[in-house]
């Protein structure tokens, strides 16, 4: 299975940014499909995921201000952030796993940065 995100940049506090990820490959039994991130000196942290029957989960801290959305069909994740605030700033990295398999796939990080 391969990742491949776009989007990602610089925005200034209270602007938004689009994350894509589009999954190749064996994508067969992958259920799971989101966003993690990760700050300079702090751990990969979950942003949001969403099941392959749309039932998503996000971190208490862009809840209300992110929305995640799949395409089945195109084997697709978005990820909408609104509100950005610098603590968002980190690298954000696709993410996407097989519950029934017990395997997980991660796309290259792509940067995100909230600065004015």
């Amino acid at each position: 299975v391969q990742l491949q995100a776009s989007g990602g940049g610089s925005v200034q506090p209270g602007g938004s940014q689009g994350l894509s990820c589009a999954a190749s490959g064996f994508i067969g039994g992958i259920n799971v499909m989101g966003w993690y991130r990760q700050a300079p000196g702090k751990q990969r942290e979950l942003v949001a995921e969403v099941t392959y029957g749309s039932s998503t989960n996000y971190a208490d801290s862009v809840k209300g201000r992110f929305t995640i959305a799949r395409d089945n069909a195109k084997n697709t994740v978005n990820l909408q952030m609104n509100s950005l605030k610098p603590e968002d700033t980190a690298v954000y990295y696709c993410n996407a796993r097989s519950t029934s398999r017990g395997s997980q796939y991660w796309g290259k990080g792509t940067l995100v940065t909230v600065s004015s």
